[in-house]
C-alpha cells in the first residue's frame, strides 16, 4: 500500500475520535512521555505545535517549562525544506503560517543548534513497530534527522502504530513510539 493511502486511511481514522476521548489519550501519552528517561534527562527539547487530530502537545509542552525545560519549535524553510528550530518561552511568539500551522516568530525567538536538542519530538501519521513513520508528506523530519545525534521519539495514538511502511532510502526510523497503551523500542 502506498503511503498516501496509508496516510488517508489513518487520517480517517484519527478524524474519527471523538473529542472527549483524544484528549483523554493525549493526558496518558503526555504522562508517559513526562516518566520517560528521554524526557528526564533532556534539557532541550524539539518538538511541533500540534494540531487536532495529532496527539496534543500542548500539555507536554507546559510541563517541559514547568520542569525548567527549554522548548524548540521549527520554522520550516520552504526553498530548502530544512527547519531552523528556535526556542520559545511562551505561545506569544507563535504565529500562524500555511495550513494553520503554528511556528516561531523569527524576531522574536532565538535559533538553537541542532546538536542542542537533547530530544526531538518528531511527528507522524503512521509508525511501524521499526520506528519509520509517515509524516505528513513534506519529507522535514528525514532531511533533519540524517544527522541528528540526539534521541529521537514520536508520540502517537495506538491506531497510528503497527502498520507495514513501504520504506524508502532516506527514510530515518526514531527510537521510540510513545502511545496511550505502551512505549515502543524501535529496532
Amino acid at each position: 500500500m502506498s503511503k498516501e493511502i496509508l496516510r488517508n486511511q489513518v487520517l480517517g481514522i484519527l478524524n474519527n475520535i471523538n473529542r472527549t476521548e483524544h484528549l483523554k489519550k493525549s493526558m496518558e501519552i503526555t504522562n508517559r512521555v513526562l516518566a520517560s528517561d528521554e524526557f528526564r534527562s533532556a534539557d532541550t527539547i524539539g518538538i511541533t505545535i500540534s494540531r487536532y487530530p495529532e496527539v496534543d502537545t500542548r500539555p507536554l509542552i507546559e510541563a517541559a517549562w514547568a520542569a525548567g525545560k527549554r522548548i524548540a519549535v521549527p520554522k520550516c524553510i520552504h526553498a530548502t525544506r530544512k527547519m531552523d528550530f528556535r526556542l520559545i518561552t511562551s505561545y506569544d511568539s507563535l504565529e500562524t503560517v500555511y495550513m494553520g500551522l503554528f511556528e516561531p516568530i523569527t524576531v522574536e525567538t532565538q535559533s538553537v543548534e541542532k546538536n542542542a536538542i537533547d530530544l526531538q519530538i518528531v511527528p507522524g501519521v503512521v509508525f511501524s513497530n521499526e520506528g519509520y513513520r509517515i509524516g505528513f508528506g513534506g519529507g522535514y523530519y528525514d532531511r533533519y534527522m540524517s544527522d541528528y545525534n540526539g534521541a529521537t521519539l514520536s508520540i502517537a495514538f495506538a491506531v497510528q502504530t503497527r502498520h507495514s511502511i513501504p520504506v524508502e532510502g532516506y527514510d530515518i526510523p526514531v527510537s521510540k513510539i510513545v502511545t496511550e497503551e505502551k512505549e515502543i523500542t524501535c529496532i
